[in-house]
């Protein structure tokens, strides 16, 4: 079964998607989904919007993919309450939190990994399963042979975009939004300052992608083992939600998609494919033109037009009996529910007694409802005639039970949970871990509890397996495509040999194969944990500590329960960004690249850019953090996070930082005290 899966932020686009005959919709409340600016709905309306749906055979998917703090998690338990009784028939979640709590509080309901979840490789859909999860949510960014490696490998359902809007960061790792304005992506609150002229050279909007057509491709999609194809857009026009939608039916169909009305509609420049199809190249990125907006006023008409009536596209078997002697009976079945009328009994023809021909002529007249006839079943004794006026009206009492019946809404059980309180984190002391880029980077005297180098520069150097011994920590790659799983493991495992015990990961993925490897496991910041009850998770999981998000402020950090140890990041040039296509990559390709580059905001602000072993590349902030003059509680470990810094920097830092000197250099105190949107 294959699912068309539309967007809709407003009522207008949930009408223009279910008549436009999407297979399923997906929409947020109020609260806790990633399009919050969106007009999206109240609680109370969402139970008459599953009606609705459900009348015309639609699904309905409720966003709660955003990360919560602590002080959400009642109103999150209230509306996943409100969800469950609404009959919904799935949640998109992000946050290991939300989806506990969804788990206990009403477990019948599905559970869709959200792509902010950054599942994007095999290790990431077993870790989804293992959770709970019923279907996945992939990374924008994989190619057909990628998602076909995954599908062939696991038993959980996969859902990808195939129209809309690209990120240049992978989902789930961008913080670009809210450590410039405040403003989080993975909160649902994006300013999208990546679509404003940041340049790298010559090259204007280099952090701006077009958006992604991959609609002619839903057929290969499907044949991989694709069963859901999701449309970005919950933040565009009804005509826009139409237009994807009629697309993707006709490319699903084996017809030619309207490819051109939807460019017209929206988009930058084009559209692309690059990822698709693995061809990540310079012409990937575009920008919104007036052009590109003016262009929308040719189209806007026709496009309407796609959802002016009543879908009629749910097939119904009717069967109809007619006598001389006995009531007349209306079945009408949707495969599903099945009702019956009865009429009056029919008087003798005569000249012509009614025939399948007119009856089947009446009984077609279903328009203005989501139905229409496929099979018709006539009998009839004697000769019998039946008014047309008398078929109307069993048509349209049979209709109306059937679309009666359908549009129940089936509340989903719940079950009360308290939430146990965490118990009070005490931190006995706080240590100082160092993070660096290259080995050579800390070959200084220091005391630190431990010393985390990439796997790659651990594989170059040995040595610093005997130099550092338990205290070092291999960092896997924050992104691991699939085709490179295993590549990884075979290199985790030598490593292990030579005395390599512990690892930090960013990714539910490489957690999973972290411990596969028997190795201790440790979260980044990249695991965006902000809550108590996402610690414990994680703690579940297999974590044997956690570093925190740097979204989350010294307050909230203070008053986190639980046992596990926390740190977070006291220095160093945050990561903003981590993406695959490349903003510094030239149409020759990567030959003779040295892998780092300064790209420019409007200001002149200088931001670095590295690339990591041609996979993918990280955008650090422009002004590196620093906190060693702060005060915090509850934190077990501050990690100083070198990157482009030289040894002898490294070391100044470490020292300013051990003995708490104030900095002698432009900085920033990140988002630990300001309060995130």
């Amino acid at each position: 079964m294959t699912e068309i899966l539309a967007p809709v932020g407003g009522k207008e686009q949930l009408i223009a998607a279910v008549r436009s005959s999407a297979d399923a919709v997906y929409l947020g409340a109020k609260n806790f989904n990633a399009r919050r600016n969106a007009s999206n709905f109240e609680d109370f309306e969402l139970p008459e919007i599953v009606s609705y749906c459900h009348e015309r055979g639609v699904k309905v998917h409720v966003v709660l993919n955003t990360l919560v703090m602590d002080s959400e998690i009642p109103t999150l338990i209230e509306e996943i309450k409100n969800v469950a009784s609404s009959g919904a028939d799935a949640v998109i979640v992000q946050d290991l939190a939300v989806a506990k709590l969804v788990r206990e509080i009403c477990p019948s309901i599905e559970m869709h990994a959200s792509t902010q979840m950054t599942i994007h490789n095999l290790s990431g859909a077993f870790a989804a399963e293992s959770l709970g999860f019923k279907r996945a949510v992939l990374s924008r960014e994989l190619s057909l042979d990628e998602i076909k490696y995954i599908a062939e490998r696991t038993e959980i359902e996969l859902e990808v975009f195939v129209h809309g809007a690209l990120c240049m960061c992978m989902s789930g790792c961008c913080y670009l939004s809210s450590v410039l304005g405040g403003r989080s992506g993975n909160r649902g609150l994006c300013a999208q300052p990546c679509r404003l002229d940041f340049r790298f050279g010559e090259k204007d909007h280099a952090l701006s992608l077009k958006d992604m057509s991959h609609i002619e491709y839903i057929r290969e999609l499907s044949r991989a083992g694709v069963c859901s194809f999701k449309i970005e857009g919950r933040m565009k026009r009804p005509e826009y939600v139409a237009a994807a939608v009629t697309a993707c039916k006709a490319a699903l169909a084996g017809q030619k998609p309207d490819i051109e009305s939807l460019r017209a509609v929206f988009s930058r420049q084009g559209f692309t494919d690059g990822y698709l199809t693995g061809k990540r190249t310079p012409d990937m990125f575009g920008f919104r033109s007036h052009d590109d907006v003016t262009a929308a006023d040719k189209v806007l008409k026709s496009l309407a037009n796609l959802y002016k009536d009543e879908a009629d596209h749910i097939p119904l078997k009717m069967g109809l009996f007619i006598s001389e002697t006995k009531p007349s009976v209306l079945t009408v079945s949707d495969g599903e529910n099945c009702v019956s009328v009865r009429g009056s009994v029919c008087e003798k023809a005569l000249r012509s007694p009614t025939d399948e021909t007119l009856a089947r002529r009446y009984l077609s007249k279903t328009g203005g409802t989501p139905f229409y006839l496929s099979e018709l079943d006539f009998s009839s004794e004697g000769e019998p005639i039946i008014a047309a006026g008398e078929i109307n009206e069993m048509r349209r009492k049979a209709l109306s039970m059937l679309s009666e019946m359908r549009s129940k809404v089936y509340p989903h059980d719940v079950f009360e949970f308290d939430l146990p309180k965490p118990e009070k984190h005490i931190a006995k002391k706080t240590a100082v871990r160092i993070r660096a880029e290259k080995f050579e980077q800390v070959l200084f005297e220091n005391e630190a509890e431990a010393i985390i180098l990439p796997v790659s520069e651990i594989e170059k150097h040995p040595e610093a397996i005997e130099k550092f011994g338990e205290k070092l920590f291999a960092e896997l790659p924050a992104l691991v495509f699939p085709l490179d799983e295993e590549k990884l493991k075979y290199r985790l495992i030598e490593l292990y040999e030579k005395g390599l015990r512990h690892a930090l990961c960013e990714n539910i993925g490489t957690l999973r194969l972290a411990e596969d490897c028997l190795l201790t496991v440790h979260g980044g910041h990249g695991l965006n944990i902000l809550n108590s009850v996402a610690l414990e998770e994680y703690e579940e999981l297999g974590l044997s500590d956690a570093t925190l998000s740097f979204e989350l402020s010294a307050a909230k950090i203070k008053h986190l329960g639980g046992k596990i140890k926390r740190g977070i990041l006291g220095y160093g040039y945050l990561p903003l960004m981590r993406m695959r296509a490349c903003p510094i990559k030239k149409s020759s390709g990567c030959k003779n690249c040295p892998g780092k580059g300064k790209i420019k905001d409007r200001m002149g602000k200088e931001f670095t850019y590295l690339c990591f072993e041609k996979k993918f590349g990280t955008l650090y902030n422009s002004v590196p953090l620093y906190t060693a003059d702060k005060d915090f509680s509850g934190i077990d470990f501050m990690t100083l996070y070198f990157t482009t810094e030289t040894p002898e920097n490294c070391k100044k830092i470490y020292e300013m930082f051990i003995s708490k000197t104030p900095a002698d250099f432009e900085k920033t105190n990140g988002l630990y005290f300001r309060e995130l949107l």
